[in-house]
C-alpha cells in the first residue's frame, strides 16, 4: 500500500507537496477506510478537490511518471524524459525534479527516491524498515561521462559481477529498478520494490482512458470474473444480466499500420507480425438486458448510454480492488456518473475492498457534507499561490478555528474558506462588437 508520496519540481509543483495516506488518531469510519499494515494505520481513499488548472491532475500525472521510470526504462540513453519542470520562475527550469514514494510490500516498508532531470536520472536510493531503516542501494550519475554508479548497503548481499552487470544495464536516463527489470540477476529488495511497482500500482484512468477495453481484456484473460462484473452492474441498477464477448477476424484497414507505427511505437516485431497476418483480431462485446417480465434482449456495446458505458469500466475497476489488493489512480472519478452511483462506487468499494486503494480528482462537492461516508484526513486540496505553483493540503490540517465535528464541510468549502475554488471576476465581458 501507498504510505506517502512527494513531487517536486514537475509539472504545476514548484515546491515539495506531499499527500499521504497515513491516516490520524480519529477513530471516524475506521473500519471502513483504516488497513494495519507495514506498522503504520493506512487509508484505502483518497479524493483531491479543487479548481481547475488548480493541479490535481498534476499530482496523479507524477505517481504515474514514477511508475512508468520503473517499468518502462528507456531503451536509448538518447531519449529524454516526458515531463517539465514548473516553468513560471527562472531558476526552476534549470533544476532537477524530485518524486518520493514509501510504500508497504509484504509488511515491509520502503521510501524510494528518484531525482532527475529531463535528460537523466541525477540521484535514487531505496531504503527499508525491517524493523529499522536500512539501505538498499544509492545511485548517483556522472553526468559527463553519463555512467550509473550504484552503492549497495551493508544488509544487501550481492556479488560484484551482478552488481557490474547492473550498471551497464542502467542507462544514465533509466532507474536502477528499470535496469533490474532488464538485467537477469536475482535481489530480493529489488524484487519486492519492482513487483510493488507492477502489481499494485495501476496505470492512471483518465476520462479517456479505454476502460472497455481494459476490462473486457482482463475478463477475457479470466484475471476479472465476469459473473463479478455483471453482479456489480445489477447492484448498480443497470439491468444488465449478461456480458457476452465474441472475437472475429478482420482485414486491416487502410492505414492502421502506418497509425500505430507513427503514434502508439508500437514494437517492430508486432508490426511485421500484423503485415504478415494482414489481418486483426476485433473485439465484439454486448450485454444482455432482462425486463420485469423476464424477456432478454441484447445491445451492442456502442449502443449503450455513456453512463453505461463508463460504469461497465468501473465495475472491472471495483472487482480488481476487491479480488486483489491494488491502488488505482483516477482522474475525474465522477465523469459520466449520477451522483447517487458516484456515492454507491465509493461505498462499495470502502466497504467489500481489503488492502487497496483509490487515489482520485473530483468535484463532486455534494458528498462533502456526508459525515457518514467520509473521513477529514482521505480529503485533500489543490490550490495556486502567488506564484502560480501548486499547493496541496488536507481538510485534517485545518484546526478547530476552521472545522469543527459539527461543521458543514460543504458550505465551509463552498465559502472559500478551506481553498481550491477558482477566484471568478463578473459576468460582464467587455467584447469588441
Amino acid at each position: 500500500m501507498i504510505v506517502n508520496f512527494s513531487i517536486e519540481n514537475f509539472g504545476s509543483i514548484k515546491d515539495k507537496q506531499t499527500l499521504s495516506f497515513e491516516a490520524t488518531k480519529s477513530s471516524h469510519l475506521e473500519s471502513q477506510y483504516i488497513v494495519n499494515t507495514g506498522g503504520v494505520k493506512l487509508l484505502k481513499l483518497a479524493l483531491i478537490y479543487g479548481a481547475n488548472a488548480s493541479g490535481k491532475t498534476t499530482i496523479l500525472k507524477a505517481l504515474n511518471f514514477l511508475r512508468n521510470m520503473v517499468l518502462e526504462p528507456e531503451g536509448k540513453k538518447t531519449n529524454e524524459l516526458d515531463f517539465h519542470p514548473f516553468l513560471f520562475d527562472s531558476q526552476t527550469p534549470k533544476q532537477n525534479a524530485v518524486i518520493t514514494i514509501t510504500f508497504v510490500q509484504n509488511e515491509i516498508r520502503y521510501y524510494y527516491e528518484v531525482e532527475f532531470s529531463q535528460k537523466a536520472i541525477v540521484a535514487e536510493k531505496l531504503d527499508f524498515f525491517h524493523p529499522n531503516k536500512a539501505g538498499v542501494f544509492k545511485r548517483k550519475t556522472n553526468l559527463e561521462n553519463q555512467f550509473t554508479e550504484i552503492t549497495f548497503g551493508s544488509k544487501i548481499k550481492i556479488d560484484k559481477t551482478s552488481e557490474k552487470i547492473l550498471e551497464s544495464n542502467t542507462l544514465w536516463n533509466n532507474t536502477v529498478l528499470g535496469g533490474f527489470l532488464k538485467t537477469n540477476i536475482e535481489l530480493k529488495e529489488l524484487k519486492e520494490a519492482t513487483d510493488w511497482f507492477k502489481q499494485y500500482l495501476k496505470p492512471l484512468i483518465l476520462t479517456t482512458t479505454d476502460l472497455e477495453g481494459y476490462v473486457t481484456s482482463h475478463i477475457d484473460k479470466s484475471t476479472i470474473s465476469k459473473e463479478n462484473v455483471v453482479n456489480i452492474l445489477k447492484k448498480a441498477d443497470f439491468n444488465i444480466s449478461d456480458i457476452l464477448i465474441q472475437e472475429e477476424e478482420r482485414d486491416i484497414p487502410e492505414g492502421f499500420i502506418t497509425f500505430i507505427e507513427n503514434q502508439l511505437n508500437t514494437p517492430s516485431d508486432k508490426i511485421n507480425e500484423l503485415k504478415t497476418k494482414g489481418r486483426i483480431t476485433a473485439r465484439k462485446l454486448t450485454f444482455e438486458h432482462t425486463t420485469e417480465d423476464n424477456k432478454k434482449y441484447t445491445l451492442l456495446f456502442d449502443l449503450e448510454s455513456q453512463g453505461t458505458k463508463r460504469y461497465y469500466g468501473f465495475a472491472g475497476i471495483l472487482a480488481l480492488l476487491i479480488k486483489n489488493s491494488v491502488a488505482f489512480p483516477i482522474d475525474e472519478l465522477e465523469s459520466s456518473l449520477h451522483p447517487e452511483l458516484y456515492r454507491h462506487f465509493l461505498l462499495s468499494f470502502l466497504l467489500n475492498a481489503d488492502k487497496s486503494q483509490i487515489i482520485a480528482t473530483t468535484h463532486n462537492r455534494e458528498i462533502l457534507d456526508n459525515r457518514d461516508m467520509l473521513r477529514d484526513d482521505a480529503i485533500w486540496i489543490t490550490d495556486k499561490d502567488e506564484s502560480c505553483s501548486t499547493t496541496l493540503y488536507s481538510l485534517a490540517d485545518f484546526d478547530s478555528s476552521v472545522i469543527r465535528d459539527t461543521t458543514n464541510r460543504l458550505n465551509v468549502y463552498k465559502s472559500g474558506k478551506l481553498g481550491g475554488v477558482p477566484n471568478l471576476g463578473d459576468y460582464y465581458i467587455d467584447i469588441e462588437k
